[in-house]
């Protein structure tokens, strides 16, 4: 059985992004989770225990956590969690991994841009190793991605020459969020 978990909290270190010797792409990084309550004896909002997660990005999700996520930063995590225990010595413990299938910034504390990636489709001949100029671009999962026409792009235009940002409260927190 497959348990999904969804998961919010901070990057707790820089992730570490390797690329194994059969080319598959791998980010890890660990992930503190911790619970807020209303304590109505004290009147005010106080921490909870912190959760530990080793979070693991595979494959396309890897490169791009590994360009877009940084210590310090809030998230959002959504895979499969595998619970482990473990021995060294005297030492045991337990250990929560999650093999990632989603990761974002959780925007309930900042802003974010996205840019999506998009592969080029290559030619199916053998005779040519470079992407034929006829062939539609795809995304990652290799569909093929909707081409924009210049009368779906005009009134974006308009939208682009007046683009205003809006204002952002500052807290004058250290953190990044």
């Amino acid at each position: 059985m497959t348990d999904i978990i969804t998961l919010t909290g901070l990057v707790a270190t820089s992730p570490r992004h390797i690329v194994t010797s059969e080319g598959l792409a791998i980010t890890s990084f660990r992930l503190a989770s911790n619970q807020r309550r209303f304590d109505r004896t004290q009147n005010s909002w106080v921490d909870g225990d912190t959760n530990w997660y080793t979070i693991t990005a595979f494959r396309q999700l890897g490169t791009h956590v590994a360009s877009s996520v940084e210590k310090g930063q809030r998230v959002i995590v959504t895979g499969r969690v595998r619970i482990r225990d473990w021995e060294s010595g005297e030492k045991s413990g337990t250990t929560i991994e999650v093999d990632a299938e989603s990761i974002g910034h959780d925007l309930t504390w900042g802003r974010a841009s996205f840019t999506r990636s998009v592969i080029a489709a290559t030619s199916e001949s053998s005779d040519s190793a470079a992407p034929s100029d006829s062939a539609a671009p795809s995304d990652s999962f290799g569909q093929e991605a909707p081409a924009r026409a210049a009368a779906d792009a005009e009134p974006f235009a308009e939208l682009e020459t007046h683009d205003v940002q809006p204002e952002l409260a500052t807290s004058g927190a250290s953190t990044p969020f």
